[in-house]
């Protein structure tokens, strides 16, 4: 079990690799990192779970690329799992990583035995309405200091309306102006409150392997209709709906582990019957 850095053209990403078991791909959410899904992750000697951290965010360093995009951590995701030699793996992740396991389970489908979407903040279409205040943190951390568009943000409608509908969502909004890079953070923001996955809802519906979807309600960002819709429109997907993040952290935390970790163990027994 173990932390390294992989390097791909030129740039030095954080990789968690737990080393042994049946390879779980799993992504933190935008702005996160190798934490978040620690905190919620069953691990378990049988799952062997990889966790890059996507360019900019945690300990991997942002590069010179740009934009940003779901497409290119996708990409970076499969170049370390290409280096680790691994070629089939459950594709799962929080938020934009969800958004990044549903790119790799169309696009890469021959790599993808099963798919996990966890609060998904992503449909189908690009820069989508619930993702609309990163896009305005990245607009004034462009335009002001950070101190100065932290302020100018709090005293927003959109701060206004998370404050009272969403209050974990602001939280996480707010921590955006403690980065230390804000010219790299407002890149990062801005490139992918307006991307998207990079997937139709045809060929989300064309998805045949194992899917499980996890969702919940007090949260704009994620919004449970999109948890709910995702599962109605994905063949034979799974929908689990837990304690909201919000206001009940602790059993969120448990529930979600606890989901996890028994659709991972169909999975497994499944990949042991059929090998």
């Amino acid at each position: 079990m173990s932390t390294t850095t992989f390097t791909r053209d030129g740039v030095k990403l954080s990789l968690f690799d737990s080393g042994s078991g049946f390879p779980v791909v799993f992504q933190h959410g935008l702005g996160g990192d190798g934490g978040q899904v620690a905190e919620n992750f069953p691990d378990r000697p049988a799952y062997r779970r990889l966790t890059l951290e996507c360019r900019a965010q945690g300990a991997s360093e942002p590069g010179i690329a740009r934009p940003f995009s779901i497409a290119m951590f996708a990409s970076d995701v499969l170049a370390a799992c290409d280096a680790r030699g691994i070629q089939r793996f459950v594709a799962g992740g929080i938020s934009m990583g969800a958004a990044i396991a549903l790119h790799l389970a169309v696009h890469h489908a021959d790599r993808v035995t099963a798919l996990v979407l966890a609060r998904p903040a992503w449909l189908f279409d690009t820069a989508p309405i619930n993702m609309r205040s990163y896009a305005e943190v990245a607009a004034m951390l462009r335009t002001a200091s950070p101190n100065m568009a932290r302020e100018h943000f709090s005293q927003s409608a959109s701060a206004r309306d998370l404050a009272r509908t969403a209050p974990d969502n602001l939280a996480s909004l707010l921590k955006f102006f403690d980065r230390p890079d804000p010219a790299t953070t407002s890149d990062l923001l801005g490139a992918i409150a307006n991307d998207g996955p990079g997937v139709t809802r045809l060929q989300a519906a064309s998805i045949r392997v194992p899917t499980l979807v996890i969702g919940h309600e007090i949260d704009y960002v994620h919004p449970v209709a999109y948890a709910r819709e995702l599962a109605s429109i994905i063949p034979g997907a799974k929908l689990i709906e837990i304690a909201p993040k919000a206001t009940q952290k602790p059993l969120h935390v448990e529930q979600f582990r606890h989901g996890l970790d028994t659709f991972l163990q169909h999975i497994l027994v499944s990949e042991e019957h059929s090998s």
